[in-house]
C-alpha cells in the first residue's frame, strides 16, 4: 500500500465498528466529504447527524447522544473542533466524562494551501491539558484505524488527531494500538528519536541518514501522547542519553513538552524539540511547508548531531 492519509480511516472504521455491533453515531459540522464521514453517512444514514457550520453545537449534540448511551464521534477540521468548540469540549464532554470521541482531520501544517487560519498546531496542547482526555496521534492509515477502534472500545473522552496528507505506511493491517504504549520501530544506542503522527516516517528516514554517518538512532512512535509510555521512553533515554522529539505541532505544549516534563522528573537528559517554533502556519504545499518549518528528516538529523556534538 502506498501513501494514504490517516483521515481516510475515519468513515471506513466507523462503518466497521457498526458492523461489529458498536452503537456508533457520528456528528459533523458540514465537512463530511473532507473528513470522510460521508462514507459513514452513506452506509448508516440514521446514525449520522450534520450540525451545520456550528462546531460548538456539534460537540453539544454528540454529548447529548453520549448521555443517551451512544458512542459519539465528531469530525470537522482540527482548528474548529478543538478551538471553536473548546468550551463545550471542556465543560460538557470532559467535565462530565462523557463517551465522546473527537476525531478531527486536517491537523498541522500539512493542511497546506488553506493557510495559517486552518493549520492547527496547538490542538495537542489544548486537548492534553484537559482532565480525563486521552490523546492519540496515529502515524499512518492502519494505526489510525486501530486508534479509532480503541477509542470506541474504551469509555470516556478521546482525541484522535487525523491528517489530510498521504503518509507512508508504517504498520501492517493487523496492527493493534494500545493506550499508553509507545512503539520502538528501530533500536539504537546513540540518540532517541521520539515522534508522533506524520513525523514518524520522517524520524525513520532520519535514522537511515544518521546510520550512514555512523550514528545509531532509536526511533519510537509515541502514538499515545496522553497517557505516555513512561517505561519505554525512560528506558530508551537511559540507553542513549539524549532525545530529539519530532512533531507536526508547536514545540510548546505538545509531544516535546510532554516528554520534557516526563524526563525532567524521571531522568533528565539533553533534549531537542523539532516542531513549529511558536509561529502560525502559512499557505503552501505540504512538502514545501515541511521544509519551511524545519520538520524534515534532515532537520531531525541536524538536531541529533547537535546533541551528539
Amino acid at each position: 500500500m502506498g501513501d494514504k492519509a490517516t483521515r481516510a480511516a475515519f468513515g471506513e472504521t466507523l462503518n466497521d465498528l457498526v458492523a461489529d455491533g458498536f452503537d456508533i453515531v457520528a456528528v459533523e459540522a458540514d465537512l463530511s466529504k473532507s473528513t470522510t464521514t460521508a462514507t459513514f453517512q452513506e452506509a448508516n444514514p440514521e446514525r449520522f447527524f450534520n450540525a451545520g457550520i456550528a462546531e460548538a453545537n456539534m460537540v453539544g449534540v454528540a454529548a447529548g447522544l453520549a448521555v443517551a448511551g451512544k458512542i459519539a464521534f465528531t469530525g470537522s477540521f482540527a482548528v474548529f473542533a478543538t478551538g471553536r468548540a473548546y468550551d463545550q469540549v471542556r465543560n460538557t464532554v470532559c467535565y462530565s466524562d462523557l463517551n465522546v470521541k473527537l476525531a478531527p482531520t486536517h491537523s498541522g501544517i500539512t493542511v497546506g494551501p488553506d493557510g495559517g487560519s486552518h493549520q492547527m498546531i496547538e490542538d495537542i496542547a489544548l486537548m492534553r491539558v484537559l482532565p480525563g482526555m486521552r490523546v492519540l496521534v496515529p502515524a499512518d492509515y492502519n494505526s489510525a484505524k486501530s486508534a479509532l477502534r480503541l477509542a470506541a472500545e474504551a469509555s470516556g473522552p478521546f482525541y484522535i488527531r487525523l491528517g489530510r496528507v498521504g503518509v507512508p505506511q508504517v504498520y501492517a493491517a493487523d496492527f493493534k494500538l494500545e493506550l499508553g504504549k509507545a512503539y520502538v520501530l528501530r533500536e539504537g544506542a546513540d540518540v532517541t528519536l521520539a515522534a508522533c503522527g506524520v513525523m514518524v516516517a520522517e524520524a525513520l528516514q532520519a535514522a537511515e541518514l544518521l546510520a550512514v554517518q555512523g550514528i545509531s538512532a532509536e526511533v519510537i512512535d509515541v502514538a499515545s501522547v496522553k497517557p505516555l509510555d513512561v517505561e519505554t521512553l525512560v528506558g530508551s533515554v537511559r540507553k542513549t542519553g539524549r532525545v530529539v522529539t519530532c512533531e507536526e505541532h508547536s514545540i510548546i505544549g505538545g509531544l516535546g513538552s510532554a516528554i520534557a516534563e516526563l524526563l525532567g522528573e524521571a531522568y533528565p537528559v539533553p533534549l531537542r524539540r523539532v516542531g513549529v517554533k511558536d509561529v502560525f502556519g502559512t499557505s503552501g504545499e505540504p512538502d514545501e511547508l515541511m521544509v519551511y518549518f524545519g520538520l524534515t528528516a534532515l532537520d531531525i538529523v541536524t538536531s541529533a548531531r547537535e546533541l551528539l556534538e
